[in-house]
């Protein structure tokens, strides 16, 4: 909305003091020749933005053209700095909105906290890009027409008809009650009931959806933590599941737990090694984690993960053996 756009505007002068036409149509996402046409309707209103020309010219405010929210100590304004660079919102397609509110934020701070909590947010990371070792996090892209759809739906209490492409099947068009969203380690999921019984999506599986018209058939009021809780029981107590024996090191043990989906057992043997029963979704998932963890865990049950390792190290020592 233009209205929103000229607030935007105004903020990015205010924080910024001065910024070209190049620079302002780059954050608002618009075009140079809009950013000249929201200068014109500022200035017609009274808000006193002026051009200054030359090389480094740009577009600034009069000094003293601002507004401030009281109540906000530092700590609270630093807490808002942070929470505003979670990905949640990037996920259900909040992005742009997000920026635009934190710099509402930003500009509402008393002067006595605005630079120093900016400055103190810009020595905390958030969830970088890629771990210590360089390993990049794997976030999933969702183009925002269709997050958008599902978003208004699930606000609305509409219906929503999806068309999704469920694991090994073929895409089918879906007609579901939505209940909320949900984001996991940048992964993004929509609990939903079809035919009353619990479902839930996962947004990168989504290749169009459509609010309808029709109101869901959902209770007015749902916790949505409780809801994603029973849903993770259920996903890691069906299937076909496998249940492992592994005998490690007991520095590892973060690695095997953060992988498989349930501890049922775990003790200490005398020699200071754990000795572990989990659970694993499905075979390949065991002989996936297993094989990760190398020589510091040793599979003791079920007998064909046991040959499976074997087999695929002595298949690795072969293809690098001394050559002829």
């Amino acid at each position: 909305m233009r209205a929103d756009r000229l607030v935007s505007l105004v903020l990015l002068l205010r924080q910024h003091g001065r910024l070209s036409a190049t620079a302002l149509a780059r954050e608002l996402e618009v075009s140079t020749r809009t950013v000249l046409r929201d200068i014109e309707a500022l200035s017609a209103a009274g808000v006193p933005v002026y051009a200054e020309r030359g090389r480094h010219g740009g577009f600034a405010l009069l000094p003293g053209f601002q507004t401030e929210l009281t109540g906000l100590n530092h700590d609270e304004a630093l807490a808002l700095l942070v929470a505003g660079s979670r990905r949640g919102a990037q996920v259900f397609g909040l992005g742009s909105a997000l920026a635009s509110a934190m710099r509402k934020v930003v500009d509402a701070l008393p002067e006595s906290y605005r630079a120093t909590a900016a400055g103190a947010a810009r020595r905390l990371l958030i969830d970088p890009d890629t771990d210590l070792l360089s390993r990049r996090r794997v976030v999933e892209e969702v183009p925002d027409a269709i997050v958008a759809e599902v978003r208004r739906a699930v606000f609305a209490g509409h219906r929503l008809r999806i068309h999704y492409a469920a694991v090994d099947q073929i895409p089918k068009w879906r007609t579901v009650d939505p209940i909320g969203l949900v984001t996991v380690r940048d992964q993004g999921y929509l609990l939903a009931t079809r035919s009353g019984a619990d479902r839930t999506y996962r947004l990168s599986r989504v290749l169009a959806a459509e609010e309808l018209a029709e109101p869901a058939q959902r209770p007015d009021r749902v916790d949505m933590d409780r809801a994603w809780q029973e849903r993770s029981t259920r996903f890691r107590t069906g299937g076909d599941q496998v249940t492992v024996v592994v005998r490690m090191t007991p520095a590892r043990r973060d690695d095997l737990v953060g992988t498989a989906l349930a501890v049922l057992a775990e003790e200490t043997d005398a020699d200071g090694r754990l000795r572990l029963e989990v659970t694993f979704q499905d075979s390949r998932h065991a002989e996936w984690a297993m094989w990760h963890l190398g020589t510091d865990a040793e599979a003791l049950d079920p007998r064909w993960l046991r040959d499976s390792l074997r087999d695929r190290a002595a298949a690795i020592a072969s293809h690098y053996g001394v050559s002829s």
